[in-house]
């Protein structure tokens, strides 16, 4: 816990981030300079791709590496696997597990976290107050909707007869709801699952946000083209977008920034 770790040499100087939302929260809170090391997948920001690389991911993390680099503390996310954590650990290496934030208050209470761990309270305290603000201005505008739009969110349409969508409990689910919007996926039983094309055509969208756009290259006219899917509301209507899913996937700052551009897509009439 947080009370065992900040009894060591803190501030941390030297920081190993296992996790690309650990990285963005680093850099957004003026920590970026304390980055040693960090996870293949730590793309955001630019500045953040000239640190060591030391794989992980799915794969696996060069511990050599990051023993060599002698960091103060190395900071774990919930994508990480507790073998890896356990095994930094036993290599004596100093491990802070940021657990996942259940809401926006939450993530902004993980930025305090890594503010202490990192001697940034300051910095991080005006960045909570302004994406505290931004977070309710959206709340305000969004409180002013006649309707919630049904959302889909489409993870991977790679097999247009059963694409991925993001279940209840997410965070995309999250900021869908606290957009204004209703998660189609919230019909599902897990987090993230497979939803049928007829069940999609049943629940009729009135919107498709394109998670699959950044990785995958999916475009709105693919989706239009797929058999079936030209009965849909959202397709019918021009209210299929590209999204950038690293905004909404990963538990960081820039989740506000996903929650301006659901909420300006889903009410764009309360956004003029």
């Amino acid at each position: 816990g947080l009370e065992r770790e900040v009894r060591l040499s803190l501030p941390a100087e030297s920081i190993v981030s296992l996790a690309p939302s650990n990285t963005e929260i680093l850099f957004a809170i003026d920590a970026g300079e304390q980055v040693v090391a960090r996870d293949s997948f730590s793309d955001y920001p630019a500045e953040a791709q000239e640190v060591t690389d030391i794989g992980g991911g799915w794969g696996e993390i060069d511990t050599e590496t990051i023993l060599s680099l002698e960091p103060d503390l190395v900071l774990a996310a919930e994508i990480n696997a507790l073998e890896q954590i356990e095994q930094l650990e036993d290599l004596g290496l100093t491990v802070f597990y940021l657990a996942n934030p259940a809401d926006l208050e939450g993530m902004l209470a993980n930025l305090y976290i890594v503010a202490q761990l990192t001697g940034r309270e300051e910095e991080t305290l005006a960045l909570m107050d302004d994406l505290g603000a931004r977070i309710a201005a959206v709340d305000d505008i969004v409180s002013n909707a006649e309707e919630r739009p049904v959302v889909f969110y489409e993870l991977d349409g790679t097999d247009p007869n059963a694409p991925w969508t993001s279940g209840p409990g997410t965070f995309i689910d999250l900021l869908v709801a606290r957009a204004g919007g209703e998660n189609l996926g919230n019909v599902l039983a897990d987090a993230w699952a497979q939803i049928s094309v007829e069940e999609l055509i049943t629940q009729n969208p009135e919107v498709i946000l394109l998670g699959d756009y950044i990785w995958g290259g999916v475009t709105p006219e693919d989706v239009a083209a797929r058999a079936g899917w030209d009965v849909i509301a959202a397709v019918q209507n021009d209210q299929v977008y590209p999204f950038d899913d690293n905004l909404v996937s990963r538990p960081g700052p820039r989740m506000v920034d996903g929650l301006e551009k659901i909420a300006k897509i889903l009410h764009p009439e309360l956004f003029q």
